[in-house]
């Protein structure tokens, strides 16, 4: 039987995504996300905040960091990977990483296409407007489609 190494997390960026090169000109992105989780200890409300290194290569690298920014709310899935470095004094270290495979930026539309205008409190160059569909459920049907309910 295979194994699955699957991740997947919806947090908030911690800072805007470190763009480099490596040799052969392969793009790399990374930056720490937030996820956060609320429970009750004692009564009281505890907020608990887990940090995470993540990383996207090549394609995804260059649109993440186009379009990603610090505080941006993010669904990332990837998997997890552990490697090795030796610091600047020589200790080996570890660290994970999650290696996003793919990601949607979530929110709403306002909150990723440019600045806000003061004057109408919509966003720079286009307004854009939130659209809600309402159905009305208790509208008799006069098909019976043999459904029993």
């Amino acid at each position: 039987m295979s194994s699955v190494n699957k991740v997947i997390l919806v947090g908030h960026l911690g800072k805007d995504p470190e763009l480099r090169y490596l040799e052969g000109n392969i793009s790399v992105a990374s930056f720490p996300l937030a996820t956060s989780e609320t429970f009750n200890r004692d009564g009281k409300k505890v907020e608990q905040t887990e940090w995470h290194n993540i990383v996207m290569w090549r394609g995804l690298a260059d649109v993440a960091a186009k379009y990603l920014t610090k505080g941006r709310l993010v669904y990332i899935e990837g998997k997890l990977r552990t490697r090795t470095y030796e610091d600047k004094e020589g200790v080996r270290r570890y660290t994970t990483e999650i290696v996003a495979e793919s990601f949607n930026i979530l929110g709403r539309r306002s909150d990723f296409e440019g600045g806000t205008n003061p004057q109408t409190g919509g966003t720079a160059g286009t307004a854009v407007q939130a659209q809600e569909q309402q159905v009305d459920f208790t509208e008799n049907n006069e098909e019976d489609d043999g459904l029993p309910f």
